[in-house]
C-alpha cells in the first residue's frame, strides 16, 4: 500500500471517529442538560438557570412587609362546596350533611305479657290453668324531623303499644316524644317533640323517582345511630307484600336493618323520596330488597292527621289480592279480578253477603284491575256512601251493594 493511501485511510478514520465522539456528546446532553440542546438548535449560548427565591414567612404578629404590630394575614375562606348532588368522584356527602341532621333514633319501651314456663312434674295441670308475667320490652327505631315545631314522622309498627317514646337528635339531645296520630292502613305515625332550634328535612317528589336512580337510607340500624347505605330504586308501585293495607312501596337495594324502620330514603340532592320500613327476611335467602313508604303518600296521611287528628278514610272490611293469569284462566275471567282474602268480623262487607274467595269483577260498574286500584276506591269513598260490586262466586255472578262506613284503622286479615 501506498504512502498516499495510507494517509486517506488515516483522514477518513479520524473523521468518523470525530462524528462518533459528536454524537455521543449530543446524546449525552440531550439526558443530562436538555437545555444545551436546545441552545444548540437555536444557535443561542445557553443560559444558567434562574435562581427561585422564597420570601420569609412572616412571623406571627408581623405583617408580610415586616412591620411590627401589625396583624397576620387571615386565611382565605373558600366558597362553600354545592349544597347537594354527587360531587366529580361519586361522593353524595353534601346530601348526607343536608339531611342527616333530621334524622333521629327512636327508643321505645312497651309492657308484654308473656307466658311462664312451668314444671310438668311439679304442675302437672299447668296447662290448663298458665301464668303470665308482664315484662317491659324495649325496641329500636327512626324518624325523621319534618317541621322544625318538633313533628317526626316514623313507621306505626315502630311505637304501636308504646308506653314510652323516647327521641335522640343526630346533636345529642334527647326529648320524650308524644303521638299526634296513627295510620295503621299506611304504617305511618306523627310524633311531636318540644324542643328548641330544630333541623328538618326538605321533602322530595317521588312520583319523579324512576327505576335507577340512586338513593341513600338514613337510620339506626341495631342501635348503631347515623348510619348510611346506598343502593338503587329498584322498582316502584310495589304491592300486595301484606306489610299494609295500602301498599305502594318504593322497592330499594339499599341496606335497610331492624332499627331502620322509620328512618329517611333520601335522593342524591338530600331530599327526602320515602320513609324506610321493611326488608324481605334474610332468612328466606333473599338479598338487597327493602321498602320504603312514598313521601307523596306521606305528605298526604300527615296531613289529614294535623288537620282532623285521624285520617278520614272509606272502609268496608275486606281484604283482597289481585289474580293471577293462572287464575284468571282458571276461573275464565278475561281480564281484572280481585280475589276476597278476608273479612272483617261484622263489617259492611260480610253483613252484605260477601264471603272469602269471592271474585270482585268491577268496581262502581269499572274493571277491578287490581287489589290495590280497589281498596284505594274504597278508601276515596266518603262514609256513609254506597259502592257496587260485582262479584263472582263459583260460577255464578251476581252484584252486592256495601255501605262505606269510616275505616276503625285496624290491619284486615290477609291469606
Amino acid at each position: 500500500m501506498s504512502g498516499w493511501q495510507k494517509a486517506m485511510i488515516f483522514v477518513w478514520g479520524s473523521i468518523v471517529g470525530g462524528m462518533a465522539i459528536a454524537f455521543l456528546a449530543i446524546v449525552a446532553a440531550a439526558q443530562w442538560r436538555p437545555e444545551l440542546l436546545t441552545a444548540l438548535r437555536l444557535g443561542k449560548p445557553p443560559q444558567a438557570p434562574a435562581e427561585i427565591v422564597l420570601p420569609d414567612a412572616p412571623s406571627p404578629g408581623t405583617s408580610t412587609d415586616g412591620k411590627p404590630g401589625d396583624e397576620a394575614p387571615k386565611d382565605i375562606v373558600l366558597p362553600p362546596a354545592p349544597v347537594a348532588g354527587p360531587s366529580s368522584t361519586g361522593s353524595h356527602a353534601a346530601a348526607i350533611r343536608i339531611a342527616a341532621p333530621a334524622v333521629v333514633n327512636i327508643y321505645v319501651r312497651r309492657v308484654v305479657n308473656e307466658r311462664v314456663p312451668r314444671n310438668f312434674m311439679q304442675d302437672p295441670f299447668g296447662d290448663f290453668a298458665p301464668l303470665y308475667r308482664r315484662r317491659m320490652q324495649q325496641s329500636l327505631g327512626s324518624g325523621v324531623i319534618i317541621d322544625p315545631s318538633g313533628q317526626i314522622v316514623t313507621n306505626h309498627h315502630v311505637i304501636d303499644d308504646a308506653a314510652s317514646i323516647r327521641v335522640q337528635l343526630a346533636d345529642g339531645r334527647i326529648a320524650d316524644a308524644k303521638v299526634v296520630g296513627r295510620d295503621p292502613d299506611t304504617d305511618l305515625a306523627l310524633l311531636e317533640i318540644d324542643l328548641p332550634n330544630l333541623p328538618a328535612i326538605r321533602l322530595g317528589r317521588s312520583d319523579q323517582l324512576a327505576v335507577g336512580d340512586v338513593v341513600l337510607a338514613i337510620g339506626n340500624p341495631i342501635g348503631l345511630s347515623q348510619t348510611v347505605t346506598q343502593g338503587i330504586v329498584s322498582a316502584v308501585g310495589r304491592d300486595q307484600l301484606g306489610l299494609a293495607t295500602f301498599e305502594n312501596f318504593i322497592q330499594t337495594d339499599a341496606p335497610i336493618n331492624f332499627g331502620n324502620s322509620g328512618g329517611a330514603l333520601i335522593n342524591t340532592r338530600g331530599e327526602l323520596v320515602g320513609i324506610n320500613t321493611a326488608v324481605i327476611a334474610r332468612n328466606l335467602g333473599v338479598e338487597g330488597i327493602g321498602f320504603a313508604i312514598p313521601v307523596n303518600l306521606v305528605r298526604g296521611v300527615i296531613s289529614e292527621i294535623v288537620t282532623r287528628g285521624r285520617v278520614l278514610r272509606g272502609w268496608i272490611g275486606i281484604g283482597a289480592e289481585t289474580l293471577t293469569d293462572a287464575d284468571r284462566e282458571r276461573l275464565g275471567i278475561e281480564k281484572g279480578g280481585v280475589l276476597i282474602t278476608g273479612l272483617a268480623n261484622n263489617g259492611p262487607a260480610q253483613r252484605a253477603g260477601m264471603r272469602p274467595g269471592d271474585v270482585v269483577l268491577k268496581f262502581n260498574d269499572k274493571v277491578a284491575s287490581t287489589a290495590r286500584e280497589v281498596l284505594i276506591g274504597i278508601a276515596d269513598t266518603s262514609p256513609g256512601q254506597t259502592v257496587t260490586l260485582e262479584v263472582q262466586r263459583g260460577g255464578q255472578r251476581g252484584q252486592a251493594r256495601v255501605p262505606v262506613e269510616e275505616s276503625p284503622q285496624q290491619v284486615l286479615p290477609r291469606r
